[in-house]
């Protein structure tokens, strides 16, 4: 068993990868920086200037934002301003109303809001807000390496934090503090091994994002993929463990894209990442009618199994996350089908040989398309694993030893992918 010390550690790292959010973590993570400056000027602002790295504004203009049935960001950055509170983190826009969104409407036609792509952010992940009143007075807000960390905050009187310097080296660039070193054995270890009661906190994913997906079912949201499946694919599908896990997950999505106000739990910085390690689990354990100790477990390894990958990965990249979360979701859908370590290993060789190269061109309802081929990619794989079979080292990018299998899926998406990156975003932005 790993040591306290450590299991300590990883718990920690989980805690602070796997939250709430409500709506895309993108547009989010904006209107609580245009909060945070806001709150420092103390008034609303006579002006917004907000600068956004390529992929920041690449998967923040085509998502509908919680509450307002209008898409991209001007609508998230006037309600930031407008009714945002940075105390609640990622769920920044929970109080948002009728009211709000027709004074945020207000805020935009009066030509408030300026966005611009900073071709110099220093870093994947990057938002700098500046905010000025009508007598010149301004404050400043800046997000850097992951969603929710300020690495900069200037009120109109003096400078509260400035560590962008730091927080955006190379060495720094990937997490907000210092993380435990992981690999995929030591995922297993934690998610097998450890005391379960240090693990029951993970539940709280399966609340969160079932209830998501009902939503869906109720009221169809995005293209409504999980409705669609569950009403008129059901004589293709048919009442299947596999039909169970694309309708919830795809459903969860479909509400999240269309901006339903309902938090999910996300994983990483992304709900659709969150949504896709929890639900196939979920599901399939209720299918088989696992233990909740099963459940537990299948749904800690399959979130921190995520985690790993991320962390070479980076928070954004050119590589669509579900490839990542749906990579998790077999390994515990192989751990609820009875498997072991090895077959842990064989899945995950059989995600990467499959899904590696399917491309990230922003969050969007179509979203809810990509993971259900990452799930049911996730199903197949660990089938595979189960039976034995396993894509070998003389095929592809895949290696005999696992670890260094995953470092290629994310050298892949984080460095060869970077001008395929650049190119989606002209594609996107000259539409």
């Amino acid at each position: 068993m790993l040591s306290p010390d450590l299991r300590e550690r990883i718990i920690s790292l989980v805690k602070s990868e796997v939250v709430p959010a409500v709506g895309c973590t993108e547009p989010v993570a904006v209107a609580l920086a245009v909060a945070k400056a806001t709150e420092m000027l103390g008034q609303t602002p006579a002006n917004i200037r907000v600068g956004l790295s390529a992929n920041m504004l690449k998967n923040a203009m085509g998502v509908g934002i919680p509450g307002t049935g209008m898409i991209g960001l001007p609508i998230a950055i006037a309600l930031g301003a407008l009714i945002g509170k940075s105390s609640y983190g990622l769920e920044v826009l929970k109080d948002v109303n009728p009211d709000a969104v027709a004074r945020g409407k207000e805020y935009i036609d009066n030509d408030h809001i300026n966005i611009y792509l900073d071709e110099n952010a220093p870093s994947i992940l990057f938002i700098d807000v500046m905010v000025t009143d009508d007598k010149g007075r301004s404050a400043n807000a800046v997000i850097a390496g992951s969603h929710t960390h300020f690495s900069r905050l200037i009120t109109p009187d003096k400078v509260l934090v400035d560590t962008l310097a730091e927080d955006t080296a190379p060495s720094t660039d990937k997490n907000e503090s210092p993380v435990p070193e992981l690999d995929l054995h030591t995922v297993w270890e934690f998610a097998t091994e450890s005391p379960l009661e240090e693990l029951s906190f993970i539940l709280e994913a399966r609340d969160l994002n079932k209830k998501a997906a009902l939503t869906a079912f109720d009221e169809g949201f995005g293209h409504s993929l999980g409705f669609t499946i569950r009403t008129k694919g059901a004589r293709y599908f048919g009442e299947t463990p596999l039909e169970h896990m694309l309708v919830y997950t795809s459903a969860a999505c479909d509400a999240r894209m269309a901006g339903a106000v309902v938090p999910v739990m996300s994983n990483s910085g992304s709900g659709n990442q969150g949504i896709t390690a929890t639900m196939p689990i979920v599901t399939f354990a209720d299918d088989i009618n696992a233990t909740e100790e099963q459940l537990t477990r299948a749904l800690m390894l399959s979130h921190l199994t995520s985690i790993y990958i991320k962390q070479s990965l980076g928070r954004l990249s050119a590589l669509c996350g579900c490839v990542v979360a749906s990579t998790g979701a077999s390994s515990g859908l192989v751990y609820l089908m009875g498997g072991q370590f090895i077959h842990v290993c064989s899945a995950v060789k059989n995600m990467i040989a499959n899904l590696t190269g399917m491309l990230c061109d922003g969050a969007k309802p179509s979203c809810a398309m990509k993971i259900a081929s990452g799930v049911s990619t996730a199903m197949m794989s660990a089938l595979l694993a189960m039976n034995n079979r396993c894509v070998t080292s003389s095929e592809g990018i895949v290696c005999e030893d696992v670890d260094r299998t995953i470092a290629n899926l994310t050298s892949i998406g984080r460095d060869a992918m970077r001008d395929t990156d650049k190119h989606v975003l002209r594609i996107m932005t000259s539409k």
